[in-house]
């Protein structure tokens, strides 16, 4: 899986902390705004149902439309 600017202590907080790297984030985000835990934690939780079973040696980006 490859997250995108999610708000936690990853990186010392910078996204979560530093106001003008969070807005910058927010520009380049077709959504509008930085992840929060919960939108990488569903995906996780998706994984790892039977639902899932066949996925597999995949890149699942959860970036927000980040650049689009």
């Amino acid at each position: 899986m490859a997250p995108g600017p999610i708000a936690t202590d990853f990186a010392g907080g910078i996204i979560r902390d530093n106001a003008q790297y969070n807005a910058n984030v927010k520009a380049a985000t077709a959504l509008g705004r930085v992840g929060e835990p919960d939108d990488i934690g569903g995906v996780v939780a998706f994984l790892c149902t039977e639902d899932a079973r066949w996925i597999t040696a995949q890149r699942i980006e959860v970036f927000g439309g980040m650049n689009l």
